[in-house]
Parts: C-alpha cells; sequence; structure tokens
C-alpha cells in the first residue's frame, strides 16, 4: 500500500532573498523590504510604481544552457525546482531511474519578452527578433524546467490567479494516484513588468506587486508535511469571494488547538483581505501573512505560502499548517498540511 502524498523537498526565490532560509527569516522577523521602482516616461509625464524586486545578488539559478537568454520567471523557476529537488533527486531522474512531472502555475507568465518581442514588433516587424518568441508564451518556463533536470514526464502550466497553485497540486496528485509519474515538482513563479505592476495597483495603491518563484516536490513518502486535505477549490463564477472563503475554512475543517499555524493569503489591504479575515476572524492560533512581507506576487504569492507552511512543519514548532488563498476572480482554495 503506498504512503499517502507529501511534500517531500521546498523551494523559494523573492524579494527577501534566494532560498528558503531567507524566506522564513523575512517572515520571521516581520521587518519590510525595502522597495525599488519602476519608472516609466509617458509623453513627458514620469510614472513611478513601487515594486519589491528579487536582487540579483546571491542568486542561485542552475548553469544551463537553455538558461542563458531567457527572462527572470525561467531563472527563479530553475532556482526553485534546484533547490526542491537537491542533488540526490537529479542525479536520479539523470540517470532515468526517477519519473519526476512538472506542473507550472502562473498568472502573468514571461511578461519581459512578450513586452520587448511586442514592442519591436510595433516599431517595425521585418526587425522582431524571432528569438524572442518562443519566450513569450505561457509554458516557456515548464519547458525550460523540464529540459534542465531532464525529465520527459508529464508536464503542463496551468493558469490562474493568486490561488492557483493549490490546483497544481491537485493536478500533480492525480498523475501520482494514476501512476504516471513517481514524483511531481509543482512550481509557479512572476516577473516584474511594468504592464502587470500598474495594472494590480489599478484595484488598490497599497498593493506593492513583486515576482520571485516555489517550488514543492510531491511524491508518496512519510514527511512532517503530509497532505491530509486537499479539497476542491470554491469557483468565484457561483460564489461571492466572502462565501468562498467560508466554504474553503469549511471544507478544510480545520482544528484551531494552538498547534496548528495559519497561513493566509493576506496582504494588508482591507478590501482585499476581508473575505479571510471575515472566515478566519475567530482564529487563535499562530497565524502567518506572508504577502504582507513579500508584497502581491500574483501567480507566485500562494506557492510562497505553501513553501512557508512546510518550513514551519519542518521546524517542528507547529503539528499542523493551513493555507488559504482567495483569488481575485477565479476561484478560493486551501490545503491542511501535518503529519498523520
Amino acid at each position: 500500500m503506498k504512503c499517502p502524498l507529501a511534500i517531500t523537498g521546498t523551494g523559494a526565490v523573492s524579494p527577501a532573498g534566494w532560498g528558503c532560509t531567507t524566506l522564513l527569516e523575512a517572515i520571521h522577523s516581520g521587518a519590510s523590504i525595502a522597495c525599488s521602482e519602476l519608472v516609466r516616461d509617458i509623453d513627458g509625464e514620469i510614472l513611478r510604481t513601487p515594486v519589491l524586486r528579487v536582487s540579483v545578488e546571491g542568486a542561485t539559478s542552475p548553469k544551463f544552457p537553455r538558461l542563458r537568454r531567457t527572462s527572470p520567471i525561467s531563472k527563479f523557476a530553475a532556482s526553485a525546482v534546484a533547490e526542491a529537488l537537491g542533488a540526490a533527486r537529479l542525479a536520479e531522474i539523470a540517470a532515468g531511474t526517477l519519473r519526476v512531472g512538472v506542473v507550472f502555475t502562473v498568472t502573468n507568465g514571461s511578461v519581459n519578452y512578450s513586452n520587448r518581442f511586442f514592442a519591436e514588433v510595433l516599431a517595425d516587424s521585418t526587425m522582431a527578433s524571432p528569438i524572442l518568441f518562443p519566450e513569450t508564451v505561457f509554458n516557456a518556463p515548464s519547458s525550460h524546467v523540464s529540459a534542465m533536470i531532464g525529465s520527459a514526464a508529464p508536464n503542463d502550466t496551468l493558469i490562474g490567479d493568486s490561488s492557483g497553485f493549490l490546483s497544481g497540486m491537485d493536478l500533480a496528485a492525480e498523475w501520482l494516484q494514476r501512476g504516471e509519474v513517481d514524483g511531481c515538482i509543482v512550481v509557479c513563479a512572476e516577473e516584474i513588468d511594468w504592464l502587470s505592476a500598474e495594472g494590480l495597483r489599478l484595484y488598490s495603491r497599497s498593493f506593492i506587486p513583486s515576482e520571485g518563484a516555489a517550488a514543492i516536490y510531491l511524491e508518496h513518502a512519510k514527511s512532517p508535511a503530509q497532505v491530509l486535505r486537499l479539497p476542491d477549490p470554491v469557483s468565484l463564477a457561483f460564489s461571492s469571494r466572502n462565501v468562498a472563503a467560508r466554504k474553503t475554512r469549511d471544507r478544510l475543517g480545520a482544528e484551531d488547538d494552538g498547534e496548528t499555524l495559519l497561513v493566509d493569503g493576506c496582504a494588508g489591504v482591507p478590501r482585499f483581505d476581508k473575505p479571510e479575515q471575515m472566515a478566519w476572524a475567530n482564529w487563535r492560533g499562530p497565524r502567518w501573512s506572508p504577502r504582507r512581507i513579500l508584497g502581491e506576487g500574483m501567480g507566485v504569492s500562494s506557492g510562497l505560502q505553501v513553501v512557508a507552511a512546510v518550513r514551519a512543519l519542518e521546524e517542528g514548532t507547529h503539528r499542523r499548517a493551513i493555507v488559504s488563498a482567495v483569488g481575485a476572480n477565479q476561484q478560493a482554495a486551501g490545503v491542511l498540511l501535518g503529519r498523520i
């Protein structure tokens, strides 16, 4: 009989730095991360957008030929995946003894290269670089990841809102239960671009756009982070965000026992945070809100929440952990992790 599903590897890149250690240090400290600015000249008018970028210092992107010309989203994803898998698993994949699938979740995708390519098309279509075009498609980063680790197992890209990483976990669980893979990397990544950054702040000037990547390795195993409940998400097509948040809590069956950590999706923007604040209003146990520190990374945000929850369980300070994420326009979702 197979063991239940468990997360046995994590990787992260965030405005706090490269690696899971810097992510947890930032959450534990609660200190603000210094913003930088995106500056754009619109017919002589200067528009400044505060953003949280990933520093180039300490970069851990693997050396791989296909990553030389890629945009930041692929480099972030590659670094998080390499950290989550570790050297031993990478060697097994290369030897053909471990089938590892890749599920990539994203909201914006490769916006940097899309911007560059279509700017060239508009300026002079005869001079637009065909080298850039393959990097504009949504599944470009996932393709680079599979090539980097040498995997011929299934690969898929899901496009969704900031809760999409939980759907990626669900797809990975399905592949594992059908026996299509031995393990699965679920990875999300985003990169800063003026269009998505300015678009986010149209919803609220309090949002601070950010970037980065998160990855988990899911397999049949025993670990401090067993997948105890991964309920179906609640679609926002049929429920308000308030109702969806409450339904998600009910489906998770969470116990506020003082030993369960809640890692919520609150970003410090009252109008956006209200559904989760109401759903978890009576929660008295430990609670983390990574987006308040790391900014709103859109497609990467819930992935960083999951990584933070797993690392908290591995530290042994919490018996169980809940991740709650209410997306902007697609769904509300969550997962309950812990020892059986």
